[in-house]
């Protein structure tokens, strides 16, 4: 039977119609919104040196950093370097949270930064964020790289809180480390990591939603507050156990208490698991 016979012609012509738009690979794709309302970016933990070493391909990202400060070089903007990187670029920090930063006394203590990465042009920062800055500061920063700080914290270790707390008290800190003692669903303690004198740091969380494991390595960020039980029941709505209050109460009244809404895996880079 020949093949004309088992088709007409006009539904054959259609086949061979779909049959080319089929194998048409040059299409357009459907282009993706990019408006502010249908991409959510996500937030990268980097060290401070990928960011010096890999800014081009980190431009435009909102990442977080844990680094040493360097230099306050006007008061919206100071310079990070890691002191691990040999040979690293300092990076400047561009304050554009809406609050006053000050960087911490002690060189050994970090701070951690959230912010997008870009490259530092003084007219440009200076038009995008209502700055007044001097360019003649700036000179050997031009076109290298710099992280507009939406967030930022003092980054110090469980122990060094504990070992000096007064110097924190009031201020909002961002600490990893490893879950020692848990004393219920919201209220656990962090290691000491062994620095001499010092004692392991209670952390309080307001709106626990996931249960903390030993040994865990967390990351908080909350306000340090001496702990005083009629206080913190002032402040906050807190259903804890009668038991554990007393047991807390009898180890950690006027210590320190590090008070958080919540608690995630540390995801910070060169910190041990």
């Amino acid at each position: 039977m020949k093949f004309d016979k088992l088709f007409s012609k006009p539904i054959f012509l259609v086949l061979i119609a779909v049959s080319l738009l089929g194998c048409n690979t040059n299409e357009p794709e459907a282009e993706i919104p990019t408006g502010d309302s249908t991409v959510t970016q996500t937030e990268e933990n980097v060290t401070t040196g990928e960011v010096a070493e890999n800014t081009s391909d980190l431009l435009g990202q909102t990442v977080t950093i844990r680094s040493n400060a360097l230099e306050q070089i006007e008061p919206a903007t100071f310079t990070v370097a890691d002191q691990e990187f040999f040979g690293g670029e300092d990076i400047v920090v561009v304050n554009a949270s809406g609050e006053p930063f000050v960087l911490p006394t002690d060189n050994d203590t970090e701070v951690q930064v959230t912010g997008e990465v870009t490259e530092f042009i003084v007219s440009d920062i200076e038009s995008a964020y209502d700055l007044d800055l001097d360019p003649d500061l700036y000179v050997e920063y031009t076109d290298r790289p710099a992280i507009i700080a939406q967030s930022l914290a003092i980054a110090p270790e469980p122990g060094e809180i504990t070992s000096d707390p007064s110097q924190y008290y009031g201020q909002t800190l961002a600490v990893t480390g490893e879950v020692e003692d848990i004393y219920g669903d919201n209220v656990f303690s962090l290691d000491e990591d062994e620095l001499f004198g010092a004692n392991d740091l209670l952390v309080l969380v307001t709106d626990p939603v996931d249960a903390v494991q030993d040994n865990e390595t967390v990351a908080v960020t909350g306000e340090l507050r001496s702990f005083v039980v009629s206080d913190i029941e002032r402040d906050y709505d807190l259903t804890w156990d009668l038991d554990v209050q007393r047991e807390i109460e009898a180890e950690y009244t006027n210590r320190p208490v590090l008070v958080v809404d919540r608690v995630y895996p540390s995801a910070i880079p060169g910190v041990a698991k």
